[in-house]
């Protein structure tokens, strides 16, 4: 049974490989620049994919982070279509093509990254976080955590505690999925919390989706619901980006 086990493996690893084809082509087709950094923090390398926005103007920057696949081809394209919008993506490699950090260094790598940003010269002073699924997670906790985030944007990564929330400074903007109870669940005390707090929190849930739909919905193949879904998510993303860029929140 051993060999069999070990084709399927690699039958699927061999799948996750070239799954993104299609993302990996539309990156390399941009005409925006991209860069790839080291940034030191503690002895560490945190590799960084930069994407700057076609303009010559300083910019707001957006601190991306990854879910639990990593970085891979489809979220740096993800990390371009943001750019597009106007803004310089920061997008850190948190998994160092490995594992996923501990919780309790997580925010010292956003950091490392989020004080590189600060230092470019394409850099306006604002500073923006957003994440999808376990970098969801991570973009609420560090909204708590770092003052200066002016909005945090959360896809489909759940809340934190009530005390976390209270000491966020920004806004946050919570884009969810119908179908995905596990982190809606913890979305209702989150806005309790944030109530209490004088803490602007805005959720939206797309029906008919699951935790997945901002990579599913931009494939070739991709389902009508989820394609509809981001669609709508990426309008606001950007609405959202513009409104608080503009005027704060």
């Amino acid at each position: 049974m051993r060999p069999i086990v070990v084709t399927l493996l690699v039958a699927l690893g061999t799948q996750a490989m070239y799954g993104q084809e299609w993302a990996k082509s539309r990156l390399e087709k941009s005409p925006r620049r991209h860069e790839r950094v080291l940034v030191h923090n503690a002895g560490r390398d945190i590799s960084t994919f930069i994407v700057y926005p076609e303009t010559t103007d300083k910019r707001p920057a957006v601190l991306l982070i990854h879910d639990r696949a990593g970085l891979t081809d489809w979220f740096q394209s993800f990390a371009d279509q943001v750019a597009a919008m106007g803004y310089v993506a920061l997008v850190p490699d948190l998994m160092s093509g490995t594992a996923l950090p501990a919780e309790n260094q997580v925010t010292g790598l956003l950091n490392a990254v989020a004080d590189y940003g600060l230092k470019l010269p394409a850099y306006s002073g604002t500073l923006f976080v957003a994440g999808i699924g376990w970098g969801g997670t991570q973009s609420f906790r560090f909204a708590a955590n770092r003052a200066d985030v002016v909005a945090a944007l959360v896809i489909c990564g759940a809340s934190p505690d009530k005390d976390s929330i209270a000491r966020i400074k920004g806004t946050v903007f919570g884009f969810y999925a119908a179908n995905d109870g596990v982190v809606n669940a913890t979305v209702p005390a989150a806005q309790a919390a944030a109530k209490a707090a004088n803490v602007v929190f805005e959720a939206v849930t797309y029906d008919g989706v699951g935790p997945g739909f901002m990579e599913a919905g931009d494939a070739p193949d991709a389902k009508p619901a989820d394609k509809l879904a981001r669609g709508y998510a990426l309008e606001r993303m950007k609405s959202v980006l513009d409104m608080v860029s503009l005027r704060g929140y």
